[in-house]
């Protein structure tokens, strides 16, 4: 660390994010120049050049991006050995930076957030929104510390040696339906093959797994109106325009309670939180883990299954 820097190593982390100088200068909070200056002592450091002009702007070379990857672990492990030695003695002090996506944002983010703040009152949680299907790939490039992400059995998260899967809950599917639909409270997943359906595209992990169930129930869903964003699915099928499958933590994105009809199968997810290998040890992902799994445990609202 003493030959490279840690600045310069962090100004080459956020130039391979965010790809301009202005926008490192503006993240770190220094000049253009500044960054370039540290740059500069980076490729006189390694003996070989770093960046390549484009234009009026510049891309990493090869040996860029591989100093890169290896500079994100390299300052992830110092951040974690000086947490631990903080920690040693002392309360859980930190900032923590936690990928988040739809139904984990709306159920899960502010009981974590309250919990922690009275639990762990040093550590300081920021957010930011990760796609579902891009968490690990966040936490392994450093853009978050921890993330939420789902697991289909049929359809699992990709594993890495670089990131690991905490499993917080486990999840049943039901179907979010119109009311003159059944007057069943309970069906077979079989029963809803001439139904319209409501789903993510199949290129989606979601959407290959609901498949996937359909396809072991025998038939092949008619998909009528295909969206991302599981609060449109729900309102649309509570508005009669098709059906939806739902779990607990889905139904909190919606006011309101849609009309649910549970299966005979069991067509589950798992809510899982992704971590960095080496943070494992690091007392703020220790901390926040536990609060998590503490979180997830508690049920989401019990199921209510309408009358017909």
């Amino acid at each position: 660390m003493d030959e490279l820097g840690r600045a310069p190593l962090r100004a080459l982390v956020e130039l391979s994010r965010r790809g301009t100088m202005a926008a490192v200068a503006e993240e770190l909070g220094y000049t253009a120049g500044a960054v370039s200056q540290q740059l500069a002592r980076l490729e006189a450091a390694v003996g070989q050049p770093l960046l390549s002009k484009v234009g009026r702007g510049v891309r990493l070379t090869d040996a860029g991006r591989v100093l890169a990857d290896h500079a994100i672990m390299v300052l992830r492990a110092e951040e974690a050995a000086l947490a631990a030695v903080r920690a040693v003695g002392k309360e859980v002090v930190g900032r923590i930076v936690i990928g988040v996506f739809g139904s984990t944002a709306g159920a899960l983010l502010a009981p974590l957030v309250l919990r922690l703040a009275e639990e762990y009152p040093g550590i300081t949680v920021l957010s930011r929104e990760v796609g579902v299907d891009d968490s690990a790939a966040a936490v392994r490039r450093g853009e978050v510390d921890v993330a939420f992400g789902v697991d289909y059995a049929s359809s699992p998260m990709p594993r890495d040696a670089g990131t690991e899967l905490v499993p917080l809950r486990t999840e049943v599917f039901s179907l979010a339906v119109a009311h003159d639909y059944t007057g069943a409270d309970r069906i077979p997943l079989g029963d809803a093959a001439a139904w319209p359906w409501i789903l993510t595209p199949e290129s989606a992990p979601f959407g290959r797994a609901i498949r996937s169930a359909c396809r072991a129930a025998g038939f092949e869903p008619q998909v009528i109106h295909e969206v991302t964003d599981t609060a449109a699915a729900i309102l649309l099928a509570t508005r009669g325009l098709g059906i939806t499958p739902v779990t607990p933590l889905m139904r909190q994105l919606v006011a309101g309670a849609p009309r649910i009809v549970a299966l005979h199968e069991q067509v589950t997810r798992q809510v899982v939180l992704v971590r960095h290998h080496a943070d494992r040890g690091r007392p703020t992902v220790a901390a926040l883990t536990r609060a998590a799994q503490g979180i997830a445990a508690a049920p989401a609202g019990a199921e209510r299954v309408a009358a017909p």
